[in-house]
């Protein structure tokens, strides 16, 4: 009788990557705000990826965004968000509201409307959105709309992730409200996006020349000096 061994190697074969997450800090020097210079408040950074070739595989469909006013503040200050996405404008105060856009981006005036209600403005353009409020001359907010599903907005330390990027080569890009132009595309470059958890070196930006422009209200003229919500809107009295 004849035994026939056979035998059986076993060949590792690796999994195509689907899905990567990049990550990174960034730091902000030359700062006249407390808020960054003492406390070392790094967030409201936008970082996103724009793929070389030009072509971007979505990861999900746009849907809706929110940006709350409450004490008299747009929350969050910095929203970013994907072309096509609505956001919603609750108002949580026990005042009126009147969130508008007049600057370069997409132009939008919501109207006056009651405490505990709410309007939605459709972001169609993409670019960044400037957002005040016609009542309130504090208020201000912006909303980065990109034309990519790939981004991330730094928290107070500094810090971001950008979760399921398809493998491939892209341009970073970086938006800083308080930063020069010529400061932020000094910050582009390509980056590979080729394991499964990618570190960006650490990102410094200076917010050196700075200045702090006042806004006029939706009519082009200046606010009034101490507006007096309950003699204004008697409904919102207790």
């Amino acid at each position: 009788m004849t035994w026939v061994w056979r035998i059986f190697s076993s060949v590792l074969v690796a999994a195509p990557l689907l899905s990567a997450t990049v990550s990174g800090t960034v730091e902000l020097k030359d700062s006249r705000l407390p808020g960054v210079s003492k406390h070392h408040d790094f967030s409201g950074v936008v970082i996103s990826l724009r793929p070389v070739n030009g072509t971007v595989v979505p990861n999900h469909a746009p849907g809706h965004a929110r940006m709350v006013q409450k004490d008299k503040t747009f929350m969050p200050h910095v929203l970013a968000i994907p072309v096509g996405t609505t956001v919603d404008f609750p108002n949580f105060d026990p005042i009126f509201h009147n969130a508008f856009s007049n600057y370069d981006g997409q132009l939008f005036d919501i109207g006056l409307y009651a405490p505990g209600s709410s309007r939605s403005v459709h972001f169609t353009r993409e670019g960044v959105v400037r957002i005040f409020c016609n009542i309130h001359s504090t208020m201000s907010a912006l909303v980065v709309v990109l034309r990519t599903p790939y981004f991330g907005t730094t928290s107070m330390n500094g810090s971001f992730r950008i979760e399921n990027v398809v493998p491939g080569e892209y341009w970073m890009n970086v938006f800083h409200e308080r930063a020069a132009p010529a400061t932020l595309q000094a910050l582009e470059h390509r980056i590979t996006v080729s394991d499964d958890q990618v570190v960006i070196p650490p990102i410094v930006i200076s917010e050196s020349g700075y200045l702090s422009i006042p806004h006029k209200n939706k009519y082009g003229r200046d606010y009034s000096p101490l507006p007096d919500d309950t003699s204004v809107y008697p409904a919102t009295r207790k």
